[in-house]
């Protein structure tokens, strides 16, 4: 059987596409519209049934969320990743994922630092500075000193995270490493989701009682015994329903109704 490669042109148009990665944004699974999008031309070069380009879709769809600027270095490892699953029958598909999950949070976090914390501020201060004197080249100035090294980045991650993916898969697969990659990938993906929950879902509850004079705090009594108690219930309780395949319409108007109710009666 020949290989199934993934060429320069694939990788172009995965470049090309990353751009939109944030086009279809959404509070459910955040980017995973503008990924999945991005590695259609990969998909449909390395599958040729429509049963397999279909399970590689749904893939990707799964949650995923990094700076824009990085996630092109993890579309390339996902790249090289389908390149191995498409040849070797014996490849864990559910590893794609869980690399994804595991690289998404830690580039996120250099990827802001860099862009939204220091290009950004360099470049914006010195095209204001330029702009505040009516100096024309001020904007220009500001899209350049941000745009060169956020494409840069793009293009360099791209290219490296398919090559680095490529050549470390190979290694693993001979030596058989893939089950510890594996578990080690879903831990740090795990404890990215459990972070998310924490600080990205503030809930709180306003109750207090007084006991002979002394005002007790119900939230305060929560967070000893367990802080951010209330968003990791409320969490489980939203995954426990999908479980049970709740539509995503019908918990959101549930989640703003409750909201709405529990407000009023001033429990949360």
């Amino acid at each position: 059987m020949t290989e199934k490669k993934v060429t320069k042109k694939e990788l172009r148009q995965v470049f090309w596409r990353s751009l939109a990665l944030q086009g279809a944004f959404n509070y459910e699974r955040m980017q995973n519209m503008g990924y999945v999008y991005a590695m259609i031309p990969v998909i449909k070069k390395l599958y040729s049934k429509q049963d397999e380009q279909v399970k590689a879709l749904n893939r990707h769809l799964e949650i995923f969320n990094t700076t824009p600027a990085i996630s092109t270095t993890i579309m390339g490892i996902s790249a090289a990743m389908e390149e191995q699953n498409a040849n070797n029958e014996g490849f864990d598909d559910n590893s794609i994922n869980a690399v994804k999950a595991s690289l998404m949070g830690p580039l996120a976090g250099i990827g802001d630092s860099l862009f939204w914390g220091t290009f950004r501020v360099i470049a914006a201060g010195i095209g204001i500075s330029l702009a505040t004197k009516g100096n024309i080249f001020g904007p220009i100035l500001f899209l350049l000193l941000y745009n060169i090294p956020h494409l840069f980045v793009r293009i360099a991650g791209l290219r490296l995270g398919y090559q680095v993916g490529v050549s470390s898969l190979e290694r693993i697969q001979k030596e058989g490493l893939m089950e510890k990659i594996m578990a080690i990938a879903t831990t740090i993906g795990l404890v990215v989701v459990g972070g998310m929950v924490a600080t990205m879902l503030n809930v709180k509850t306003p109750l207090h009682f007084n006991i002979n004079g002394a005002k007790v705090v119900v939230q305060d009594i929560l967070n000893q015994i367990f802080p951010n108690m209330l968003p990791l219930v409320i969490t489980f309780a939203v995954f426990a329903l999908m479980k049970r395949k709740v539509s995503i319409t019908k918990l959101t108007l549930g989640i703003i109704i409750g909201g709405i109710l529990i407000h009023w009666a001033g429990i949360l």
